[in-house]
């Protein structure tokens, strides 16, 4: 399990890696970060049926295409449907998503993370790749998020099919402003955070797109951001 001691991106490394990406920036920057110096870096993405899949598979394409070097494998996607357990949540009908300025615990997607290892665990261990890095950050305060989550969820897959995948979590020390200081020049128009997008463009109003504003703030950085 990737800690705040083990350096990132690490020190020429000899194995492919896959990375959960979901076109949000601190995804998208792990990514980026990783094709600088792994062999093969393949990217994961997981289909739920949320509202605003549609426009952030447009973006993330986007930033693929424009980071693209001959390590980075085509995007891999996952199929997870959630409308069997979610229902008329917020997340699939884009009806009372939560606005700009409310709690962190308004967007709590049940089992999130739980949907976005599972697969992405048993392809890695399909694929014969040893480990699969994701860009949860040092603010979340969520019980799928926490060290004790990931390092018993990881187990018990790996128990169930006899596998040895890690999951790295290099940015969990860190805070959105970090990220976008180690994201200078890269192409983060092209990322998408928005829960309730408007013709395929950020709204601008959501809880998702008020974080990212604030993050450039934070970092005394220009938002490239195209909101409606």
């Amino acid at each position: 399990m990737q800690t705040a001691n083990n350096p990132w991106p690490p020190v020429a490394p000899t194995t492919p890696l896959a990375v959960l990406v979901s076109g949000g920036i601190d995804s998208a920057v792990l990514l980026a970060e990783a094709v600088r110096v792994y062999p093969e870096v393949h990217p994961l993405y997981m289909r739920t049926g949320l509202y605003w899949e549609p426009a952030e598979q447009v973006h993330l394409e986007r930033f693929l295409a424009a980071i693209h070097t001959s390590v980075l494998h085509p995007l891999s996607i996952l199929e997870q449907p959630v409308r069997d357990l979610y229902g008329n949540h917020w997340s699939l009908t884009g009806v009372g998503v939560p606005a700009a300025g409310t709690p962190d615990e308004d967007v709590f997607l049940p089992g999130r993370n739980v949907l976005l290892l599972a697969k992405s665990l048993l392809w890695c261990h399909l694929n014969g790749i040893p480990e699969v890095a994701m860009a949860p950050l040092a603010v979340n305060p969520f019980p799928d998020a926490t060290p004790e989550f990931f390092n018993e969820f990881t187990n018990a897959v790996n128990r169930a099919v006899n596998g040895v995948v890690q999951v790295l979590r290099p940015y969990a020390h860190l805070h959105k402003s970090d990220i976008l200081h180690r994201a200078v020049g890269m192409p983060l128009e092209k990322t998408f955070s928005c829960i309730r997008p408007i013709s395929g463009l950020h709204c601008g109003r959501c809880s998702k797109c008020f974080e990212r504003q604030q993050g450039f703030r934070d970092a005394a950085l220009p938002d490239p951001t195209r909101y409606v």
